[in-house]
């Protein structure tokens, strides 16, 4: 089947919508304005084993259920979010997960949230490619709904081991005006935090959020989510 059908069953099968998917003009030129276009990058490099990325997943998915998630949500300007969801690994393992997908009500965040939880590995285990993940990250906002305001959350365990440079790439993707956020996992690196609050992060309110370890992970995310959601121009 093609990537674009595969897609599609996915969003059908879990109540989704397909907003649009990489390579394809956009779907919504007309669409309404969301208070905010969100990209989850998910680490899938060799240092997350089997165990740690499902409590990533579960962690990520259990975070959009919660009703505080749901109610910043719903207080925005707009009251909707756009989310995209990718995995990503060396500098040529990048994968979207999740396509655009629009959160107006409880129940988008609930099925967002469970087939988050639901979703396996997809990519091959790989080197450590933070910069490319931004990039990959960037390209995907340039296909999202109408948005004052656009976010990568990156969230990773272990610091940029292959590809560009991660500071260029940073550097290169703020300009274009977008956020960059970061959740570290300390469990391998204790100071990952300030490996990244002075190479990955960048632009408007961006933030770092450490988990000591994977077990502490869902806690992180929910705390993460919540701040982007009712960061600058959202509360």
């Amino acid at each position: 089947m093609p990537k674009r059908g595969v897609l599609a069953l996915f969003c059908l099968l879990f109540g989704l919508t397909l907003v649009n998917v990489p390579g394809r003009a956009p779907l919504f030129a007309q669409a309404p304005e969301v208070d905010m276009a969100l990209v989850l990058a998910i680490d899938c490099s060799f240092s997350v084993d089997a165990n740690e990325f499902r409590l990533q997943m579960r962690g990520l998915g259990q975070a959009f259920m919660r009703p505080e998630v749901k109610e910043a949500i719903a207080k925005g300007p707009n009251g909707r979010i756009a989310v995209i969801a990718m995995q990503w690994s060396d500098e040529a393992n990048q994968m979207v997960i999740i396509p655009w997908t629009i959160l107006a009500t409880d129940k988008d965040a609930d099925r967002l949230g469970a087939a988050l939880t639901e979703i396996p590995r997809r990519l091959a285990e790989g080197g450590t490619s933070i910069s490319m993940a931004l990039e990959y990250g960037a390209a995907l906002l340039a296909s999202a709904p109408p948005t004052q305001r656009q976010v990568i959350d990156i969230s990773s365990d272990g610091r940029n081991n292959i590809g560009p440079p991660v500071a260029l790439s940073r550097n290169k993707v703020v300009k274009m005006g977008i956020t960059i956020n970061a959740l570290t996992i300390l469990n391998e690196w204790p100071t990952l935090d300030k490996y990244f609050e002075e190479n990955v992060v960048g632009g408007q309110g961006n933030f770092v959020i450490p988990a000591d370890d994977y077990a502490a992970y869902s806690e992180a995310i929910y705390k993460k989510l919540l701040r982007e959601i009712t960061g600058p121009g959202i509360s």
